[in-house]
């Protein structure tokens, strides 16, 4: 327990939590002085403190009680933090020479600490900006604080998403001003703006679309509602930036500069290459290019000039002209000016997300997904003219997107977006490395910001040392298998015996041979296994038997993929790779199910 501030007549004492991390108690009004746990932290009120937890455990992305220079750079890259890259690295690499420990993680003490070291006026201001401060920020439930804008924002944005859903009608229109978003999620409905996002990902029969029973529902606790919040931003996010990439989207190829790279253009992540779309608009507009979606775009007046520029202007035989009045553009008032912008972008049918008062607050997430929007509804763009270069996009994989989603899953950062792009440093693949148990020495491993001069040489020595790592033991499935077997190997034919022996106690018919077993390929037998294992989980009215079309047998395996989900069995095999019974992604359905039954897989 320590004492921590001085001159403010107040006592701070430290309580250590059993993960590492630690809690404060704020006591008595004296002034005293105190270093029992080595610390320099000193003149930090409750507000001050507060916000510096808050901050923490939004650096804190995988809830170890430390943060990493990873997690430290990517709260500065998110959090609006509108500071020169150069400066940046120096505060990143100024907080990683103050880990007094020497083991390269930092504690909310150090953090604090550090946070002191730090704290000019510039930079106080700006930090306490991106960790939320009280401005649009309410209590619920006495434990959790949710930003009133993004709630209002997101609930717009269900309603006109789902509006027409006809297993949405007893919950839309949601009333934004009240908390009815946290009571729809009860039902599970909102599912739905998954598959909206991304097509597909889950089976709708799955779903309960008719009311639920107490014992079905999912009950909200204390402080889910910024959770769910942050869950349902993802779910948005990955819709809005879904055709934000230049394998899905050719036409972003206009926006390559002269002498540009096809390749950097490539590795760009969504948020990057938006920026850069607005700016191309921009330039052809005669304006200045933005850096950010927060400080930049306060006035409205870039927007002004994009929505100009992005407007239909009836070249297309079914295409009607839309004029932006511009004359809002010389209002004198932010927020006015603001509100007269909107108005524009209402008539392209794009007043999402942000109110005149995001905008000029400069709320980055929510100005962020209104460009998106305005960029899905109104890319205008053409594909750039060869000039006898051959741009040919290769596009992603579905296996590709099987690992990339397995590796987001398990929360390395910065997120994945290009498989191979992304992983060009070694450094994703070794934080996965650590997902499943297999350490790292981090002392061996470069981090970025890379050097001018020799960075290729830092990447390749960490690829050589992610090879090293993966030919001694790294794999998930092992992993998975080791669990099962209480730390022995599991073969193939003991899970295949498995498989056998639970469906004939389940006095199931279906029966397989080998994880190359063409029968799989109705996905019959992973339904019947998930049917003995947790019964009442299939609705039998939902599976196709007998002769099987092709539709038919994607359509099983898109419901027990589905189901097998639902339960709690962590599956990143498609359905494609059940119908064509791909027998490596075969066997990690069934290892799975084996360790859900087990219950020593942690699903």
């Amino acid at each position: 327990m320590a004492l921590i501030t001085r001159g403010l007549h107040r006592v701070f004492f430290w309580t250590k939590r059993p993960n590492g991390s630690f809690t404060g108690l704020l006591h008595g009004e004296r002034c005293c002085e105190e270093n029992s746990m080595e610390t320099n932290v000193t003149q930090i009120s409750r507000e001050d403190l507060e916000d510096l937890r808050e901050a923490f455990n939004k650096i804190d992305i995988d809830n170890s009680g430390y943060v990493s220079d990873f997690e430290l750079q990517e709260l500065f890259r998110h959090a609006s933090f509108h500071l020169p890259g150069y400066k940046v690295r120096e505060i990143v690499e100024k907080f990683m020479a103050a880990d007094t420990s020497k083991d390269e993680k930092i504690s909310f003490e150090e953090f604090v600490a550090m946070y002191q070291e730090l704290r000019s006026k510039e930079v106080r201001e700006t930090f306490r900006k991106c960790i939320s401060r009280r401005d649009g920020i309410r209590s619920f439930g006495g434990t959790s604080r949710i930003s009133n804008e993004e709630k209002v924002a997101f609930v717009n944005w269900v309603n006109k998403a789902l509006r027409d859903d006809p297993d949405c009608k007893h919950l839309i229109p949601m009333d934004p001003e009240t908390d009815s978003l946290f009571k729809s999620v009860k039902d599970g409905i909102l599912l739905k703006m998954i598959n909206l996002s991304q097509p597909d990902t889950i089976d709708e029969r799955v779903i309960n679309t008719k009311k639920c029973t107490p014992f079905t529902m999912t009950d909200m606790k204390a402080g889910t509602p910024h959770l769910v919040l942050g869950l349902l931003w993802q779910i948005i996010k990955i819709g809005l930036f879904a055709d934000i990439e230049i394998s899905r989207n050719e036409a972003l190829i206009a926006l390559l500069e002269e002498s540009e790279d096809l390749d950097h253009l490539m590795s760009m992540s969504p948020e990057d290459l938006l920026l850069r779309w607005v700016n191309y608009h921009l330039k052809a507009a005669g304006w200045q290019p933005i850096s950010n979606f927060s400080d930049d775009i306060k006035d409205s007046r870039a927007y002004f000039h994009l929505l100009n520029q992005i407007s239909p202007k009836g070249d297309g035989d079914d295409e009607m002209r839309i004029d932006i009045d511009m004359t809002g553009f010389n209002e004198r008032d932010d927020e006015k000016r603001a509100e007269l912008m909107l108005r524009q972008a209402d008539r392209l049918d794009c007043r999402q997300f942000v109110t005149p008062k995001d905008v000029v607050s400069g709320n980055q997430k929510l100005n962020m997904a209104f460009v998106a929007n305005l960029f899905n509804m109104y890319p205008a763009l053409s594909r750039l003219a060869s000039n006898g270069i051959d741009y040919a996009i290769e596009g992603e994989t579905r296996e590709d997107r099987t690992f990339r989603n397995w590796m987001n899953s398990l929360g390395v950062s910065p997120h994945v977006h290009r498989l191979y792009n992304d992983l060009h440093d070694g450094l994703i693949i070794l934080q996965l490395y650590e997902r499943v148990q297999v350490p790292v020495d981090w002392t061996r491993v470069n981090k970025p910001p890379y050097p001018a001069l020799g960075s290729n040489m830092k990447k390749l020595e960490n690829c050589n040392y992610a090879v090293a790592l993966g030919k001694k033991e790294a794999k998930y499935t092992v992993k998975v298998l080791s669990d099962i077997g209480d730390g022995e190997k599991v073969t193939d034919q003991i899970i295949i015996n498995w498989v056998n022996e639970t469906l004939k106690q389940g006095q199931k018919d279906t029966y397989i041979s080998s994880f190359k077993d063409k029968s799989i390929s109705t996905s019959l037998a992973v339904i019947d296994l998930i049917d003995t294992i947790m019964p009442k989980a299939i609705k039998h009215e939902m599976v196709k038997r007998g002769d099987l079309t092709p539709e038919d047998k994607l359509n099983n395996a898109k419901y027990a993929i589905s189901v097998a989900r639902k339960i709690g069995v962590r599956v990143y095999a498609l359905p494609d790779d059940l119908v064509e019974v791909k027998p490596k992604m075969v066997m990690t359905v069934f290892a799975c199910l084996m360790g859900r039954s087990l219950k020593k897989v942690d699903g």
